[in-house]
């Protein structure tokens, strides 16, 4: 018997929401586990190859941006299409791959592995607390993705500058903002999952991946200054 939705009982209609809901959050855990491992495999080949770090920093900025936002737009044109999934596996491959500059300067630190697995740590510690808060958190967080945007632009403006003037004291600032921002971003995308205001589990994994992405390179970069020992 055909029936609309609207004539469903409202705990057969809640119920039916609840399960895409958590259909869409459970597609976005596996794909952005996923995704760690051609970013693994990124660094792995940029910190064997020297690709990354053979760049000056200005042409690997202007790579790092072309690459970045060509992907990101290439995901969102795909998301829909079966497509998606290779293009936000592509693009977690390059980030790997730009990554691997950072990682292959802290690995040359007699104690870089260590910082790398601690970085590593944080980065999961960070994740799983903002997992946990989304799911605890009861009012609409719709109004705190403007200023985390605005946070978020104007980090990346200051990193751009930063590449040029080369001020390890704005560095450390800077780090220590990209980790807050982008601990906020992880709740924020999650709990826009969880709410139903995200239904495409592509676009939701590319907002947390980016976020995990930053959080864990700002990591990685406090630690290289604070507890990095040179050989």
């Amino acid at each position: 018997m055909n029936q609309d939705i609207r004539t469903f009982p409202a705990g057969a209609a809640s119920g039916v929401v609840s399960v895409e809901r958590n259909r869409v959050l459970r597609n976005t855990y596996w794909l952005l586990a996923l995704s760690m491992v051609p970013t693994v495999l990124g660094a792995w080949i940029g910190v064997s190859t020297g690709i990354a770090s053979a760049l000056t920093p200005g042409v690997g900025l202007v790579v790092f941006l072309a690459g970045a936002f060509g992907f990101m737009y290439a995901i969102e044109k795909t998301k829909n299409s079966a497509a998606g999934v290779p293009m936000l596996l592509a693009f977690t491959f390059f980030m790997g791959v730009m990554l691997s500059r950072l990682v292959g300067t802290v690995l040359g630190m007699t104690n870089g592995a260590s910082l790398i697995m601690t970085a590593f740590a944080g980065t999961g510690a960070v994740f799983l607390g903002m997992a946990a808060l989304s799911s605890v958190i009861k009012r609409d967080l719709s109004a705190m993705g403007k200023f985390l945007f605005i946070g978020a632009i104007l980090v990346l403006v200051a990193g751009i500058a930063n590449v040029f003037i080369q001020s390890g004291a704005l560095m450390i600032t800077l780090s220590v903002l990209v980790i807050g921002i982008f601990s906020a971003f992880i709740l924020y995308d999650l709990k826009r999952v969880r709410d139903g205001q995200e239904t495409n589990y592509i676009s939701a994994t590319l907002g947390v991946y980016l976020s995990v992405y930053n959080v864990f390179q700002a990591l990685l970069m406090l630690l290289g200054i604070g507890g990095g020992r040179d050989e």
